[in-house]
């Protein structure tokens, strides 16, 4: 769970968990030893004579006296049998062996890609294996809290905590003495504390940030600022930000980032598999006897600030935090985690009517950062809960609030105007509440916090808003409004008011928080964003017709989502790979419907009367130009090339990379080995490369003898669908560029409405929710079904 400010969640109340029964064995029971007795006969014997009772009694004990023969002759005989089974078994192992032998004499090579595809295999095996029993494990402590929803609103949060602190950025390592700053065209030493400032925008240089003056400015004032704390530069008074040169810093970065870059995957693999390791103990916490994950264990590595939008702050030094600005707390009985050696904590705590197990302030905003429980917890899921049932709870006052801010809209009180006018552009356009802001943080605004400049009326009842709103996310829309309204804003905007003065100058969110209270204990304008979400995603929901494929059903779930999103002004920007993300899927429908195309001149060539037959299903081989075949076939074998270099230089590098763990014969051969299937899949690209161009000159084809009919039709159908799936996902990508769906879907709209969605209309809940929102809202999950209402 990401580290949030105070102001960004509120505690939730802990449910009353029931303890987990166990049974408790006593002392009898673990000296208990059960005595050796004969076993239940359950065999139907025609006489049950006591001398076949003393004749049991007897073999049990392993007797040398004489049985029943017919059993006893069973007995050799099956003794024999098995005998036999394992000298022929042994005699077949033997020649196998003798065999690989063999076949490791006469091919060596053959032999050790064998063997490395067994390793392989078994290490994959392995690696299932223990993620099957990972997840069986987490299934099993998964505590299923909505079946136990005693008590919600209790003050107690948890009875026992358990945790092993936070982990911190590593301590700065200095650079190589070639890499300094140059200033006045020199260059200068640094202290550690300095350098490792300088490096962070050396690191930057070219991007928007860096680039940006405010930013600069900022920067340049804190690096100077670190200076001085540190005794200073020893070769020159540094004043100007103009002279200083960090482009020795930047290619050292760039270098290093290259360096990452080239690392083999096993490598890559190898580092990450340390770093979760090493963090395996922060990942988890024990939550009144269960074992319950953690959000974002890690403080935040010191940097340079880079805020939202057009942020003051924006360059400014997040300095590194120290183990004595940080707070614990957990159970009083709880082992204190150690802190770094030569530190202290800040504070211990035992307060358990919070939901945080780590605190410190950040140094940008004054802001209290925590570490909490991560989304998929149980104190997480009930806050979640108890989120959304409040909005459902809304839609039972909903028509009385709205009966009276309409009839207040004409009060003669200007804060009753002004309370009634906020409600109903909160209610009907979901603007947030908006707060008084500082001069030092982004000017962002919501309903409270509207300016004389914000808004602009065009008569009779049209208001255009226009204004910066959280995140810097731009505020535009033109929108039709109640006539009353609009005779408010007027009158709200009349002199002596001008550009700067707040429209709603009687309002804060605290009065009109107060005013919700009054209708329901809770209610905020937050929660009316809930409510609206959510009731108009059951509304999209309600006009979605229940048919087509699933794909289908997802992008009309995404365009009901999108509605949602843009009630919401959840805006985005077009992200920079979107153009070439969207020109790669038209290229690869292209190239589908090629390979469909080629497909059906192989039906007419196998037969010749289909063409009668089926008039209309070749109606598109004649709308395929050949120039526009060329064109495809030429990037069909550029990209086949392409990979083919990929995977030799991938294999090349993980080679070079294993080379000490090598012996030179070893690999001598496997680079050998590899050059040689190069050459193979080069000779074999240009054969294929040859064929496709010959084929798309004289649209002859060679047919196989597996070729059928039958077959080909298959194939064909089988390219229609994901021609069809394709550009379906490429509309949803081009109509949601702008739109940021996941903000909606994991904030506002209930998530039992996806849920319903998905078991009414047949669509995995994979294809609606990642993994991590499964795991977030398991309660939706298993408590919503095919009917469920908001």
């Amino acid at each position: 769970m990401p580290v949030s400010t105070s102001g960004e969640e509120d505690d939730v109340p802990l449910p009353v968990f029931s303890r987990r029964r166990h049974t408790i064995k006593t002392e009898d029971d673990d000296e208990y030893v059960a005595p050796k007795v004969s076993r239940k006969r359950e065999e139907k014997e025609k006489n049950d004579s006591e001398d076949e009772i003393v004749l049991y009694s007897k073999r049990k004990r392993q007797s040398k006296d004489k049985g029943d023969k017919r059993r006893k002759l069973k007995k050799v005989k099956k003794e024999t049998k098995v005998r036999e089974g394992v000298k022929e078994k042994r005699v077949e192992k033997e020649s196998k062996v003798k065999k690989e032998k063999k076949v490791k004499k006469e091919s060596k090579e053959s032999t050790m890609k064998k063997e490395s595809k067994v390793k392989k295999e078994s290490k994959v095996k392995k690696e299932i294996k223990l993620k099957k029993e990972e997840q069986i494990k987490e299934e099993v402590d998964l505590y299923k809290w909505w079946e136990n929803q005693d008590d919600f609103d209790g003050e107690i949060k948890w009875h026992t905590l358990e945790h092993h602190g936070v982990i911190f950025p590593p301590e700065y390592k200095t650079l190589p003495k070639s890499v300094r700053l140059i200033y006045g065209g020199e260059p200068v030493s640094l202290p550690p504390a300095a350098e490792e400032v300088a490096g962070f925008f050396g690191a930057m240089i070219g991007t928007e940030n860096a680039k940006n003056p405010v930013f600069q400015k900022n920067f340049f004032h804190d690096f100077i600022e670190v200076l001085k704390e540190n005794g200073g530069c020893p070769e020159a008074e540094i004043k100007e930000f103009d002279k200083c040169d960090f482009s020795k810093m930047y290619a050292y970065f760039e270098k290093e980032r290259e360096k990452k870059k080239a690392l083999p995957p096993q490598e890559r693999k190898r580092v990450r598999d340390e770093r979760l390791k090493s963090e395996e103990k922060y990942k988890y916490c024990l939550l009144d006897g269960r074992k319950e994950q953690v959000g974002n264990f890690r403080i935040e590595p010191p940097g340079l600030f880079r805020g939202r939008g057009a942020h003051p702050k924006t360059g400014k030094l997040k300095r590194r935090v120290y183990p004595e600005q940080v707070s614990l707390n957990l159970g009083k009985s709880a082992p204190v985690p150690s802190p770094p050696r030569g530190h202290k904590w800040g504070e211990i705590r035992h307060d358990n009517t919070v939901a945080w197990l780590a605190m410190w302030r950040e140094n940008i905003s004054n802001s209290v950062k925590y570490v909490r429980f991560a989304n998929n917890s149980t104190l997480k899921g009930v806050s979640d809960f108890k989120k959304f049932e409040k909005a459902r709870a809304l839609k039972n006052y909903i028509d009385a609030i709205r009966t009276d801010y309409r009839k207040k809209l004409k009060s003669r009180l200007m804060i009753e105007r002004q309370i009634a006018t906020a409600t109903y552009l909160i209610d009907v356009f979901a603007l947030r509440a908006g707060g008084e802001k500082s001069e030092d943080e982004a000017d962002t605004v919501g309903c409270c916090s509207l300016r004389y400049e914000h808004v602009f009326l065009k008569p009779p009842n049209v208001v255009i808003f226009d204004f910066l709103g959280k995140d810097s996310v731009r505020f535009y829309q033109e929108v039709e409004v109640d006539m009353q309204v609009f005779k408010n804003l007027r009158i709200f905007k009349k002199e002596p008011k001008k550009p700067g003065d707040d429209l709603f100058d009687r309002l804060d969110p605290s009065i009109l928080n107060k005013y919700f209270h009054s209708y329901l204990p809770g209610l905020t304008a937050k929660v009316f964003r809930t409510y609206n979400a959510s009731k108009t995603m059951q509304e999209q929901l309600d006009l979605i017709p229940n048919k087509g494929t699933v794909n289908e059903k997802v992008v009309q779930f995404n365009a009901a989502n999108r509605e949602v999103a843009i009630l919401c002004n959840h805006q985005r920007n077009v992200s920079k790979g979107f153009e070439a993300g969207v020109q790669k899927m038209n290229e690869k429908i292209e190239e589908m419907q090629w390979r469909k195309i080629r497909l059906k001149r192989i039906l007419l060539q196998m037969e010749k009367k289909l063409k009668k037959k089926k008039g209309d299903y070749f109606v598109e081989i004649d709308e395929l130009s050949k120039e526009t075949e060329k064109e495809i076939v030429e990037r069909v074998l550029e990209n086949e090339k392409e990979r083919d270099e990929k995977r030799y230089t991938r294999e090349k590098q993980k080679l070079d990379w294993d080379k000490k763990k090598l012996s030179k014969e070893e690999y001598k051969q496997k680079s050998e080995a590899l050059k040689e299937d190069r050459k193979k899949r080069a000779e074999k690209f240009k054969e294929k490369s040859k064929q496709l161009k010959a084929e798309a000159r004289s649209h002859k084809y060679e047919l196989k003898g597996s070729m059928t009919v039958e077959k080909i039709e298959k194939q064909v159908e089988k390219l229609e669908e994901r021609i069809t799936n394709t550009n379906l996902q490429r509309k949803d990508k081009e109509d949601n560029s702008t739109v940021a769906l996941s903000t909606s879907k994991v904030n506002y709209i209930d998530p039992r409405l996806t849920v319903m969605f998905s078991k009414k209309f047949d669509v995995p809940i994979e294809k609606l929710f990642t993994k991590a929102l499964r795991e977030k809202f398991a309660w939706a999950i298993e408590s919503a079904d095919a009917e469920w209402r908001f």
